[in-house]
């Protein structure tokens, strides 16, 4: 299953905040896409569509969303986040590069022993877990190895 924009309008509506034509057309951003944006990523969408949507707006309604459980937070090292649809039937996790930011979604993960183990230890009753990895994607990997093999070769003194 997956939201569609009448039961998050319907949402919104029910708890109280204003259904207008700026939160619509954030909500069909997010909606439409399948990638994890920043806040500016997102406000750089919207305003291709409404020129008139403020960042602040952009803001409010992530808020609003991820309160009402629509959308996905996740942090994307040094302080900052970036947001997806949230899709129930889809459980997944993140591995996140710490240098360019690029999210990479996984769905295979076997906690189920580590969460029975923790939830008996102690005494807790486990609803849900979330499981982020913080290194280098493969490009950003890549350029390091390209600059140390530079670097070294520029150290080395020439005969």
């Amino acid at each position: 299953m997956v939201y569609n924009e009448k039961q998050m309008l319907n949402a919104l509506h029910k708890h109280g905040y204003k259904v207008t034509p700026q939160r619509r057309v954030i909500i069909g951003v997010i909606m439409n896409s399948h990638e994890h944006l920043t806040p500016a990523a997102l406000h750089e969408r919207v305003l291709r569509l409404d020129p008139s949507v403020g960042l602040v707006t952009v803001y409010r309604t992530i808020e609003i969303l991820t309160e009402l459980g629509f959308i996905c937070e996740m942090h994307a090292g040094g302080g900052s986040r970036s947001y997806l649809m949230r899709r129930p039937s889809e459980h997944h996790h993140h591995l996140i590069c710490s240098d360019c930011g690029k999210v990479i979604d996984f769905t295979d993960c076997d906690l189920d022993k580590l969460e029975h183990r923790l939830a008996q230890e102690n005494k807790f009753k486990i609803d849900s877990h979330l499981l982020e990895f913080l290194g280098q994607c493969r490009e950003c990997n890549k350029k390091t190895l390209i600059n140390v093999v530079t670097n070294q070769d520029k150290s080395v003194p020439s005969r």
